[in-house]
């Protein structure tokens, strides 16, 4: 059997009057991440790390900024899409561990339900797919709650 292992990351700008989607829900806050998708950090940072790990580029090379076909849209469509791939090049997801890094909003009680989001997505037990949160430690943009950054390790195997 063979292994692969990518790695993936992604991070926005907080920005007034846009929804906060993260991991594939939305979660209730003042800001959310300015972006041409729905800019969730979470999800564009998992397609990235699949991506990576099939040596096939990254989301960029498949969804560009500047098709107006991806202008808002759900990244659990670019993580759908991004899944066929998976598919068509016959490797299996074998797990995932995503780490975000926000100062605000608490991810705690919310977590669980990325977790269920994404794992029902990508047809995944619920163990398949792991979900962390940190702070910056008030450190940089992300520490001046700017932005919300994500960090992402997928396996497949073949």
């Amino acid at each position: 059997m063979e292994y692969r292992v990518g790695i993936g990351y992604d991070i926005h700008r907080l920005v007034q009057e846009r929804k906060l989607m993260l991991g594939g829900i939305e979660i209730p806050y003042i800001m959310g991440l300015q972006g041409h998708s729905d800019a969730d950090v979470v999800l564009h940072a998992i397609c990235d790390a699949i991506l990576g790990a099939m040596g096939k580029g990254d989301i960029g090379d498949y969804f560009p900024i500047t098709d107006p076909k991806y202008d808002n849209i759900s990244s659990l469509e670019l993580l759908k899409e991004t899944l066929d791939l998976v598919k068509k090049n016959k490797y299996t997801i074998v797990n995932i561990d995503t780490t975000i890094i926000a100062e605000e909003p608490k991810l705690e009680p919310f977590k669980k339900q990325m977790v269920k989001k994404i794992s029902a997505t990508l047809n995944l037990t619920e163990e398949g797919v792991n979900i962390k949160a940190t702070t910056n430690e008030n450190i940089g943009s992300l520490g001046r709650r700017e932005a919300i950054a994500a960090y992402a390790v997928v396996l497949l195997s073949k």
